[in-house]
């Protein structure tokens, strides 16, 4: 394979790499990924995990009918997800639209739950890099510490790899200090393979995150995608010493899915992923199922949807 060092940013170099990468088993892949879903865990660590997918939900709005109102409301969840279990731990982040970010950062004062935002003429990301890069800039200088960002899948599908490279590197500048995912939209990429060498795109181009979809396009995240970008950054820990974190979104609702997902993150990438820090769940509705599972856990009932706010 080549080396990470001689990897440029023109079309042929990054060809090169990233049709070198390994072909992906699919057959491996789909056995794997079902097995692991099969992986049942004990009553004792079941709260655990569930605490640890709340801390890891990015409370997602992503409507045009959306409001400061319904965002704030979102925020005060956000801050505290059940409000008879004052140690639920608070969310990852809530995520808007650009022009909704200021409503979410005064709402979330104090709170240490993030602000992303999504960018980059969401969800098709037709638009020119000047827009992209003002839509970003927005997001940012309203309070967004983390930016979810959309590739250009025609760009990338072509072949146009420097291109989708560039316009990465440059919204990874106009985010300052605020972190980036990256967002594939796999439920276009096709195959396994362009899932893979579009992760490893991303990562090259500076990519903090590397995020399954937009919600927008089915399929959305699926557990055998999911542990082919799991794979990408474990690799890419090997070969860099670096940690980039991973974001499956759209379609994960309940709780048995997202264990699922925890014990994939465990077995594919590894235990020091299993922290908000380097994995979320892009979510509105996932929140609803974990609290009410997790009072069935405490209680030894289930609460149903009349003890928890719904969205």
């Amino acid at each position: 394979m080549t080396e990470l060092s001689e990897v440029t940013r023109d079309d042929a170099s990054l060809r090169r790499f990233l049709h070198g990468l390994p072909g992906v088993d699919q057959v491996g892949v789909e056995q794997r990924a079902a097995g692991l879903a099969t992986r049942s865990i004990k009553k004792a660590s079941k709260l655990w995990a569930i605490d640890t997918a709340i801390s890891m939900v990015d409370l997602t709005t992503l409507e045009g009918a959306d409001t400061p109102g319904k965002v704030r409301t979102l925020a005060a969840k956000a801050r505290r997800p059940d409000a008879e279990y004052p140690e639920v731990p608070h969310v990852g982040a809530v995520c808007v639209y650009p022009d909704l970010v200021e409503t979410a950062v005064t709402a979330l004062v104090g709170s240490g739950v993030g602000v992303a935002s999504v960018a980059t003429a969401f969800p098709s990301g037709r638009s020119n890099r000047q827009v992209k890069i003002a839509d970003t800039e927005m997001a940012v200088a309203a309070g967004a510490s983390e930016i979810d960002m959309v590739i250009d899948r025609g760009a990338f599908l072509s072949g146009r790899y420097g291109q989708v490279y560039e316009e990465i590197v440059a919204v990874k500048a106009a985010c300052g200090d605020a972190h980036l995912k990256v967002i594939l939209e796999t439920g276009e990429l096709s195959t396994y393979d362009n899932v893979r060498r579009a992760s490893w795109l991303a990562l090259l181009a500076g990519g903090d995150f590397i995020k399954t979809s937009t919600g927008k396009v089915s399929p959305a995240a699926t557990l055998p995608v999911t542990h082919v970008m799991l794979q990408a950054v474990r690799d890419w820990r090997d070969r860099t010493g670096q940690l980039r974190g991973v974001k499956p979104a759209g379609g994960i609702r309940n709780t048995k899915d997202a264990i699922r997902y925890l014990v994939a993150v465990h077995e594919v990438a590894g235990p020091e992923w299993l922290t908000p820090s380097l994995f979320r769940f892009g979510a509105s509705s996932l929140l609803n199922d974990l609290l009410m599972q997790r009072r069935t856990q405490l209680e030894g009932h289930y609460s149903g949807p009349d003890y928890v706010t719904v969205d």
